[in-house]
């Protein structure tokens, strides 16, 4: 199962080595996956990390392809990344490299916890949510993109399918079984989309006859939103079509502090990426200050991934302990700190 900000304070032995993609991306993402290899190797977590780029990075020294063969191969070897932010043109340029992992290797489920910390100014400090997204179809996926020859009209496709409904909706029923949630939300718009979110909705219907322990209701999407800002806390574990999800996964960071808090995981059935989901701030980069929490939280749904729980819950209480403290924490967080001086606190908190 993949992991979430849960806070299971069972300790297990530390894992035994296992083989790590490594992808630093654009902007602040070596920076700040610097900081995570850091802090792993003070948690004692072993990796044999094999390093590549993709996106801009890998386009600036010499690639063909913004996702190379050589990134391709190391991720279908090692079955596990670590991921910073990669920068996306918009409109134009190359597409989403996200898109294209997310494709290549099946990595259908989208997980994105949205959990307040104190110490961190939020709408809601003690909301502590879970987005589960379709990652691969509908309308975000980019199929059937096409543009006039005179520019007057623009089309793309929205493709689901049942076999892709059922796998992400019980994903999301498992996950919350697995961790003590009460509740799985749909969200949806089957009232308009009456194909796409009817189908996605009435496999929703069928799949939560079988958790009986679990409650289940569904929302249109532009009425979770509007409840989500103004209560969050009638939601625990809400699943989505993939644009929709995309939407409400960053609403909920929103609500929780903000995407320097937010990380995610993106899971397959023999494949796993985890990333820091905010973007590549060029305008920072290179000046020390960004803040590494999201891929600090990121590497610790990867530990919960590889089963070593005891240190995915020892990093986040060390995570949780600088922030409420105020411990040399990076501007965006109120503090003066540096990237290097806060991965410094919370490795100094990881006892």
């Amino acid at each position: 199962m993949p992991a979430t900000d849960n806070t299971d304070n069972h300790e297990q032995p530390s894992m035994s080595s296992a083989s790590l993609t490594v992808i630093k991306g654009d902007g602040i993402g070596p920076a700040i996956v610097e900081a995570a290899l850091e802090v792993a190797a003070a948690l004692g977590a072993s990796f044999d990390c094999e390093y590549v780029q993709i996106g801009q990075a890998a386009l600036d020294d010499g690639a063909d392809d913004p996702l190379p063969q050589t990134a391709v191969d190391s991720i279908r070897r090692t079955g596990l990344a670590l991921k910073g932010p990669t920068t996306t043109p918009s409109g134009t340029g190359h597409a989403s490299v996200n898109v294209a992992i997310r494709k290549q290797f099946d990595l259908y489920a989208n997980i994105r916890p949205a959990v307040a910390m104190t110490g961190v100014e939020a709408l809601y400090p003690d909301a502590d949510l879970i987005v589960v997204r379709e990652n691969e179809s509908g309308m975000y996926s980019g199929q059937g993109q096409s543009l006039s020859d005179d520019g007057t009209r623009a089309e793309a496709k929205s493709v689901m399918t049942r076999a892709q409904s059922r796998r992400i909706i019980r994903h999301a029923f498992e996950l919350a079984h697995a961790r003590g949630r009460r509740r799985v939300t749909l969200a949806h718009k089957a009232n308009i989309l009456k194909t796409t979110s009817g189908l996605f909705l009435s496999v929703g219907r069928e799949i939560a006859a079988d958790y009986d322990d679990i409650e289940f209701d569904d929302e249109n999407v532009d009425a979770c939103a509007m409840k989500l800002v103004m209560d969050p806390h009638q939601f625990d574990v809400i699943v989505a079509t993939n644009l929709f999800g995309d939407i409400l996964s960053d609403l909920c960071a929103g609500l929780t502090g903000g995407m320097g808090l937010a990380p995610g995981a993106n899971i397959g059935d023999g494949c796993a990426v985890f990333e820091a989901v905010h973007g590549s701030a060029p305008d920072i980069a290179g000046r020390n200050i960004a803040n590494p929490t999201a891929i600090l939280l990121a590497t610790a749904m990867l530990l919960d991934h590889v089963q070593a729980t005891g240190q995915a819950t020892r990093l986040r209480r060390a995570i949780r302990a600088a922030i409420a403290e105020q411990d040399r924490v990076t501007p965006d967080l109120g503090g003066n700190g540096t990237t290097d001086a806060f991965t410094r606190a919370v490795c100094e908190r990881l006892g």
